[in-house]
């Protein structure tokens, strides 16, 4: 089996587009939870909270011709790709139109937009707005064919579609493609837009934040006072690489990807299982070949919903019985469904790199229900990881787990 690393990252967050920017925001406190004053229209829904990417735009950066077929979700995805290809030093190499590259990346839904012309039709018997490209923006794996489209890539395509986990199997299943010699390079990653939507799917479970006059305080993961999760956006992009490839063209190696592993419940829709949550956790070591005291750091899923914060926390207690410290980036940029496993891994891995990790926002009293765990409040720490796990968990019972290696210890 071939070693796979990373060697290229970019993202699209609501605190920020490149590492520092995120970082100071971090540092000072802030989160990009916002009051959407535009969902006041929609008298049916609780929560008027999100964690919106303000001020993004590309359209004067691409070719209208290659923007016609993307909505929102995918013009971030190709953004973020683009960061993560120059970082890698891969943007016009001839690997990526060779067929040896490949891309693994997802996001819940498409945009949305497109779907009210389809309605149109069905509901009026006509739409003034249906195109050609109505079904491809909107389509579950717009992101994956946009960013193969646009940059010419030959290889796989390996569509993730799978809510929260769409980002972590995009990563997960890229690493797979390259250990076994399928592909050298892989784009790898997950993408989520913004929209009232999204929200609903959770308010109707009565699971969203109405912290609405407070959105600096929400969501609260592991919190005893926590109301439920609020909704983000962006895009997070790894470039993975086979090890002597990378090393043979001289690239900055960032991480190893060491262990994954993915399964489901096969139990409840939209309940988590803690069971075969430890089952994912446990799988990834296993692949690994560790044992849990050589995880010095656990990135949480933590959505600031009671019944996912405490499986997830029990869980990860019950096979992490040396308890290394753990946080929840959703505190910061809410729950960016498709867009979290990718944004989680790229924050994760910059994070590990300088030896410093951020504390849950607005945790300040565990919930007595959660596993005790090593939880990181109030301010960063300095922390010096070898290997640090990136868990997530999603709606149809479908559980992800990676593990990377500090690039110091290659």
């Amino acid at each position: 089996m071939k070693r796979v690393v990373v060697t290229g990252m970019g993202g699209v967050t609501s605190l920020g587009n490149a590492w520092f920017e995120i970082r100071q925001n971090m540092e000072q406190g802030k989160t990009g939870i916002r009051h959407m004053d535009s969902w006041d229209f929609y008298t049916g829904l609780n929560t008027r909270l999100a964690g919106p990417v303000e001020g993004f735009d590309v359209d004067k950066r691409y070719p209208r011709k290659a923007l016609r077929s993307m909505g929102p979700v995918s013009k971030m995805a190709v953004y973020a790709s683009e960061m993560a290809l120059e970082s890698a030093g891969l943007k016009d190499d001839p690997i990526l139109t060779s067929g040896r590259t490949g891309v693994a990346y997802g996001s819940s839904f498409g945009s949305t937009q497109p779907v009210l012309a389809f309605t149109d039709l069905m509901r009026d018997g006509y739409s003034k707005e249906l195109s050609a490209t109505s079904y491809v923006k909107m389509m579950g794996h717009t992101t994956a064919v946009n960013i193969g489209v646009f940059y010419g890539l030959a290889g796989r395509v390996i569509p993730t579609s799978s809510a929260c986990t769409s980002g972590s199997q995009g990563i997960g299943y890229a690493f797979e493609a390259i250990r076994y010699g399928l592909q050298d390079v892989m784009i790898a990653g997950g993408a989520e837009e913004l929209c009232p939507t999204m929200a609903a799917v959770f308010d109707t479970l009565y699971a969203t934040s109405i912290k609405n006059d407070t959105p600096e305080l929400s969501p609260r993961p592991f919190d005893k006072d926590r109301d439920g999760l609020v909704i983000g956006e962006g895009a997070g992009t790894l470039i993975l690489e086979e090890y002597e490839h990378a090393k043979a063209r001289g690239a900055t190696i960032l991480a190893e990807i060491v262990g994954f592993s993915t399964n489901s419940d096969g139990r409840h829709i939209t309940n988590p299982t803690q069971a075969t949550m430890e089952v994912a956790i446990q799988g990834s070591l296993d692949d690994a070949g560790l044992t849990s005291d050589a995880i010095d750091f656990v990135s949480g899923h933590g959505t600031a919903t009671e019944q996912g914060d405490v499986a997830e926390s029990q869980a990860t207690a019950k096979v992490m019985v040396e308890n290394p410290p753990i946080h929840s980036l959703k505190s910061y940029f809410g729950h960016s469904l498709g867009a979290c496993g990718g944004i989680e891994a790229w924050l994760g891995i910059e994070m590990m790199k300088d030896s410093w990790f951020a504390p849950t926002a607005n945790l300040e009293n565990v919930d007595e229900a959660c596993a005790d765990l090593d939880y990181i409040m109030g301010q960063g720490r300095s922390i010096q990881v070898e290997y640090l796990m990136s868990n997530n968990f999603a709606f149809g019972g479908i559980n992800t787990s990676l593990i990377f290696r500090n690039a110091e210890s290659l």
